[in-house]
């Protein structure tokens, strides 16, 4: 659900995962969204963008206790199991208290990693004898199929669904299928699945899936490297990125969600769950940061086979299994708080955006100078640098769409040029460490002509770096000149860029917008989160280290009851956009650890 904090708009969400799916919990214990067998597949219940057309499965308390109406006496609670992707919901009811603690099953067994589709919910009494009602109403097709149920002895299966949909538990079916209220006298258990149904005993399975989901992620945080500051916020950051990589591939999505507004009405609703090449280097970066090289090596090969199969260039965005991303289309469903269109599918897939080659050669880098990475046999790889290579000197002279997806302008980018000479600088390291005299040179000449596009964007009169050559706009994008050592950030040059770039896109209590002007659909009205979090970055490169540690003191304001971070925050500190959103928690993951450098504090495993 939504709701208000301090007047402010909040996702009251949590999510659930098992690098297969993510499920989407409320703070009332309903499962406002989940799609399966996939990220971008339908929405299996998707009442958070049709209350009406979503289904629903819920777990309510029959009647509330008196008062608990009253949004400041409700004593609701809802918190994760401590470093763990298991949530717990505890709700009062008239009679008594309950707990739902809903998690995805994820453990190593039998030389792979068990992560079925499957969502699984316990429900357990803590005070007096509530009575509860249990709904469980699926649909297929984007809420066009309501499907048949058909009952079991212990199940219920749901067709029509594309899959074998089926309801396991120990609650007695005609309360779930009549929507009945019944006394919770002792824990239950529910496992709703996609594909092959929960056959072994239900309440002794549940107990061991959750004693080995909670153990698996205990031990997934004790192997993450995290620095001696911010470590809840690195932890949940970690956890969340860790669950929107599709494990089957590697492919990480953008978030789980399509259509959560920028904005209310402001018809800037895209469909997010798709994997974006421009976020390559961060993702990555991230993901090294953290020392889960596991998660690094995966999503690499994704991105390896999506350039070795793009002879002609590679697309901005791509599905999960490596497809490009499906066209937009609109769905007649009512949207989030009546927010339209929703949209699936994202045209961005048909645009040029050049900076994806230079993103993907920096990301390579490692596999050629980090030791730790030595069992690579870099030599095979060697072909994909040389292709990237050629395919920036392919397009150089080309304007494109840019980072930000401009649908009706195309610019030369100071961004793009940026990562032209990021990627160029990582292929020219690579040739020198393999001894390869023609790409080194091939990579120096590109080096030293990106570096003019983009003194191309600066403009002397107000000592700073444009968003494209030609243009006298600001973009936020620029202060990566600052991170990425385009500029030597003890330089003045990189003072007064930084300087310029604060008067003019620095917002109240520690936002940064991404730019000012109008795009294709109007003036922005709220700001990308992700650019806060490189303008903190930026601060600690040029040493203003207690500037930046104000800062993110500040946007970590911004995530919600569960350290959960959005896409958008309006000015009056409201959450917007889809949820949680990868690029907000890949930069603060990033700003801590560029602080912690400054600091020169230790970093933890």
């Amino acid at each position: 659900m939504d709701a208000e904090r301090d007047g402010r708009h909040y996702y009251r969400l949590g999510i659930v995962g098992n690098c297969s799916y993510i499920a989407y919990i409320d703070d009332e214990a309903a499962v406002r969204w989940l799609c399966m067998p996939r990220f971008d597949s339908s929405f299996v219940f998707g009442s958070l963008l049709d209350a009406d057309k979503g289904g629903e499965f819920s777990i309510k308390p029959a009647a509330k206790r008196s008062g608990a109406s009253d949004p400041s006496d409700r004593s609701d609670t809802q918190a994760y199991i401590e470093n763990t992707n298991v949530l717990c919901t505890e709700l009062e009811a008239a009679d008594g208290r309950f707990r739902v603690t809903d998690f995805a099953p994820r453990f190593y067994q039998y030389d792979r990693y068990f992560r079925p589709l499957m969502l699984v919910r316990k429900i357990e009494p803590i005070q007096g004898q509530p009575r509860i009602t249990v709904t469980c109403a699926p649909v297929g097709d984007y809420g066009r199929i309501c499907p048949e149920s058909v009952l079991g002895s212990n199940h219920i299966r749901y067709l029509e669904l594309g899959g074998h949909v089926r309801l396991t538990t120990d609650i007695p079916l005609s309360y779930i299928v009549d929507r009945k209220a019944f006394v919770l006298a002792e824990p239950r258990y529910m496992v709703f699945s996609y594909g092959p149904p929960l056959e072994a005993p239900l309440a002794a399975t549940v107990e061991d899936f959750l004693d080995k989901t909670r153990k698996y992620w205990l031990q997934w945080v004790k192997t993450t490297s995290i620095a001696s500051i911010f470590q809840e916020q690195i932890i949940r950051s970690a956890l969340v990125l860790k669950l929107h990589q599709f494990e089957d591939t590697g492919g990480i999505v953008a978030a789980a969600t399509t259509s959560l507004p920028e904005f209310p009405q402001s018809g800037r609703n895209w469909d997010y769950r798709y994997c974006w090449l421009r976020d390559t280097y961060y993702m990555l970066t991230a993901f090294n940061h953290v020392g889960h090289f596991e998660e690094l090596e995966k999503y690499f090969y994704f991105v390896q086979n999506l350039i070795m199969e793009g002879t002609a260039g590679v697309r901005p965005v791509y599905t999960v299994t490596g497809d490009p991303a499906p066209r937009e289309r609109h769905l007649p469903l009512g949207g989030y708080l009546g927010n339209q269109p929703v949209r699936i599918g994202n045209d961005a897939v048909g645009q040029r955006q050049h900076d994806v080659y230079g993103q993907v050669l920096v990301s390579l880098l490692p596999l050629y100078i980090d030791k730790r990475l030595g069992s690579h046999d870099t030599r095979n790889t060697l072909y994909l640098i040389r292709t990237l290579l050629d395919r920036i000197e392919a397009v150089f002279d080309e304007p494109d769409a840019g980072i930000w997806e401009f649908r009706k302008r195309l610019q030369h980018h100071c961004y793009t040029y940026l990562f032209h000479w990021v990627g160029s600088r990582a292929a020219f390291k690579i040739g020198e460490s393999l001894g390869d005299t023609a790409l080194r040179d091939k990579a120096a000449s590109l080096v030293q002509r990106s570096a003019a596009k983009i003194e191309a964007c600066f403009d002397p009169a107000r000592q700073t770096y444009t968003q494209a050559i030609g243009e006298e706009h600001l973009d936020a994008s620029t202060l990566q000149l600052v991170s990425l050592n385009y500029l030597d950030p003890a330089s003045e040059r990189a003072q007064r860029h930084l300087a310029a770039m604060e008067r003019q896109l620095k917002a109240d209590h520690g936002l940064f917008h991404r730019y000012v002007h109008d795009d294709d659909f109007g003036k922005p009205q709220a700001s990308f989160l992700a650019t806060a979090f490189w303008y903190v970055e930026a601060l600690a490169c040029v040493g203003r280290v207690s500037e930046a540690i104000a800062t993110l003191e500040q946007l970590i304001t911004y995530s919600n009851h569960l350290g959960l971070f959005s896409e958008d925050v309006t000015a009056d500190g409201s959450q917007w956009g889809n949820f949680p959103q990868t690029y907000s928690h890949v930069g603060l993951m990033n700003a801590v650890y560029r602080i912690a450098r400054k600091l020169d504090r230790p970093i933890f495993l």
